[in-house]
């Protein structure tokens, strides 16, 4: 549930989405997950008061893991596209923040339906993770404000260890006939110090026609204040040719309540207007079952 209160435009309160998880595994070596979401089903703003007009249905996660060897697995279905730190864990309670960064949503889909090879190799005090994926199927409904993809192929290597350390490499093009293809680099870290947590990401598009592809990066901060307080700040940028530049930054304050339930208060502002990306003041509370 969230209370978003913007420069611009009227106040609004909403349950933004409500998840059912469904997961199997046994001593064979299938599993299966699945996630379906309920997005926005009830709202609340000056205008229109209380409705659910908004509300959809939208499938998150579903997909069978079948397991090769100890370093080796096979995924099919539909699954968060490999890209980064966020877009894998960006559930609600899983992050620090109520609004997510610009980078992470526009530049590259964020659920493929496909194959994907996945694994980890010890190395000493070290973890080697890789990921390699395939669209084989691309997407039959669009999102509200969802950029669409096609042709997306990829792979994301990790070195976890004080400081972790992702790069990730993609090939995509939009479903708008006159999109150029794409190649995407992106590269991600996450170290903790001490009470601070410090994490980042950027990516870089080239595009086939030589002409700007879009670019971005963000960098957040997570101190811990004590008592379960946690201070944020962010910083952000963002360039797509589609959508213009805009920038951002974050100033707040999360609450772990328990360690599954955080009620998130922030501030942001910056430039540009886009989708999803509000500026004032933005609060939420999110639970994990």
């Amino acid at each position: 549930a969230s209370v978003t209160i913007p420069r611009s435009s009227s106040a609004e309160a909403a349950i933004d989405e409500i998840s059912l998880i469904l997961r199997w595994e046994s001593d064979s070596r299938f599993k299966f997950f699945g996630e379906l979401e309920l997005e926005r089903p009830l709202s609340w703003n000056d205008d229109e008061r209380f409705n659910h007009k908004n509300a959809y249905f939208d499938l998150e996660r579903l997909y069978l893991d079948y397991n090769l060897s100890e370093k080796l697995n096979l995924r099919a279905g539909r699954f968060l596209t490999p890209a980064g730190r966020w877009n894998l864990l960006h559930a609600a309670p899983l992050v620090w923040t109520s609004t997510r960064p610009l980078v992470t949503s526009r530049l590259f889909p964020a659920s493929t339906n496909g194959l994907m090879l996945y694994g980890s190799l010890p190395m000493q005090n070290k973890a080697f993770e890789y990921t390699f994926f395939v669209e084989t199927l691309k997407d039959q409904d669009k999102d509200n404000n969802e950029i669409m993809f096609r042709d997306v192929s990829g792979a994301r290597l990790s070195l976890n260890n004080d400081v972790n350390i992702g790069l990730t490499l993609m090939t995509l093009r939009q479903t708008d006939p006159r999109s150029p293809a794409y190649r995407l680099v992106g590269l991600d870290f996450l170290t903790q110090m001490d009470r601070l947590e410090l994490s980042g990401e950027g990516y870089y598009r080239f595009a086939s026609n030589s002409q700007d592809g879009g670019s971005g990066a963000y960098l957040q901060s997570a101190y811990h204040l004590g008592n379960e307080w946690y201070g944020l700040a962010r910083l952000e940028t963002f360039q797509s040719p589609e959508e213009g530049s805009a920038g951002r930054w974050l100033i707040g304050a999360t609450k772990r309540l328990k360690p599954n339930q955080l009620l998130k208060m922030e501030f942001v502002g910056g430039s540009g207007d886009l989708p999803d990306s509000p500026r004032g003041f933005v609060g939420s509370f999110a639970i994990l079952f």
